[in-house]
């Protein structure tokens, strides 16, 4: 691909309306679209919102919840990584899920420590474990991070993302609900980083290598 351009979603949920949550992912998504973005990362918890008083994760979103969302990556043509709760092995844990151009159904994933995106490969590989001692598969393009830290945790975050991209050398774009999303090249360079407020955060990849940009959700 000659050109490739892709965005985090900064947004923080704050209730645990599966609908409304879809309709908001749908105007970013369509912002997206608008920018000629090939995939779009949100947060942690995007779909479902936060854990409750009790630290109880909310329940899966269904298929039917989640079915503007498949229409809207196949018809606009973007691949969209949003987070939601899964279920495995009877309880509910963090999760990921991936609408493609390509799919008719949402997949589900645990959503580890991230995950990486492989040219011409339709699902995702999840990173678990500890981010600093892995094996990542040479072909891997990219690495996106859904985060939810507040003030007092992302600048561990941003320091922690930015030895992995140089470690690594590979570019790693982090979408995290508080503020301060981010993307590094596969140098570990800053190549944007967003304050705070609902907005995108966009990297393009051409013949100057990566560039990005800032655009407010209207």
């Amino acid at each position: 691909m000659s050109q490739w351009n892709i965005a985090a979603a900064q947004y923080a949920p704050r209730h645990n309306c599966i609908d409304a949550h879809v309709q908001h992912h749908l105007r970013f998504i369509n912002a997206a679209a608008r920018q000629q973005c090939h995939l779009l990362v949100f947060p942690e918890l995007s779909l479902t919102g936060p854990a409750d008083a009790d630290a109880a994760l909310p329940d899966a979103p269904s298929e039917q919840a989640l079915a503007p969302l498949v229409e809207a990556a196949h018809t606009l043509s973007i691949t969209v990584i949003a987070g939601i709760t899964v279920e495995i092995g009877g309880e509910r844990q963090k999760g990921l899920a991936l609408f493609s151009p390509n799919q008719t159904h949402v997949l589900r994933y645990s959503q580890g420590s991230g995950a990486c995106l492989t040219p011409g490969n339709t699902q995702l590989t999840i990173v678990d474990g500890q981010t600093e001692r892995l094996s990542l598969d040479p072909q891997a393009a990219l690495f996106t991070c859904s985060q939810a830290v507040g003030e007092m945790r992302w600048r561990d975050s941003i320091s922690r993302l930015q030895r992995f991209a140089h470690k690594y050398a590979i570019t790693v774009l982090m979408a995290n609900s508080d503020g301060h999303s981010a993307l590094w090249d596969s140098s570990g360079q800053l190549i944007v980083r967003a304050d705070r407020g609902e907005l995108l955060l966009t990297g393009t990849w051409g013949k100057q290598g990566w560039q990005g940009d800032i655009i407010p959700l209207r």
